[in-house]
């Protein structure tokens, strides 16, 4: 039953909801960079990197490499991906920056400050150098007399 529980609090939690959102508007932005690279970029691309044959003929782009009848390598669609690639991360970068700054302008009008106060660390042994508690007189860890080195 617990796991159940703690499965509800995931899914009722704002987070597991932005994630999808976020997934379901990332295809869509995906498709759109996609189509912009290969409707736009790569026939750019290969308008400037054609090659025509010094006898005539069909203009052959260089950004592509016959190996074999069926098989060649296409440096065009490598360099699409890579575009797509950089596109993507960009405007991924954007909005994270975005909703990051968002985030620390809604905590400044709550009154919350940006660096919350950080806990004062716990105290050490001064034998043995491990933690201890708050007021203790011997570290459990050594037996050493706490009181006598603060003394």
């Amino acid at each position: 039953m617990k796991f159940i529980d703690e499965f509800k609090e995931f899914i009722n939690k704002g987070n597991a909801m932005d994630m999808a959102v976020g997934v379901i508007i990332g295809g869509g932005f995906t498709a759109i960079v996609t189509s912009l690279t290969n409707d736009v970029i790569n026939p750019l691309l290969q308008l400037i990197t054609s090659v025509v044959p010094a006898g005539g003929g069909e203009a052959m782009s260089s950004l592509v490499i016959p190996v074999t009848a069926d098989v060649s390598l296409n440096f065009s669609a490598f360099i699409s991906a890579i575009i797509n690639f950089l596109i993507i991360a960009f405007v991924v970068f954007c909005l994270v920056k975005a909703l990051n700054s968002l985030q620390n302008a809604g905590k400044k009008v709550l009154g919350k400050d940006q660096a919350e106060e950080e806990p004062a660390p716990a105290p050490t042994c001064p034998y043995c150098l491990e933690e201890i508690k708050e007021g203790a007189t011997r570290c459990p860890h050594c037996a050493g007399d706490i009181a006598a080195f603060k003394g």
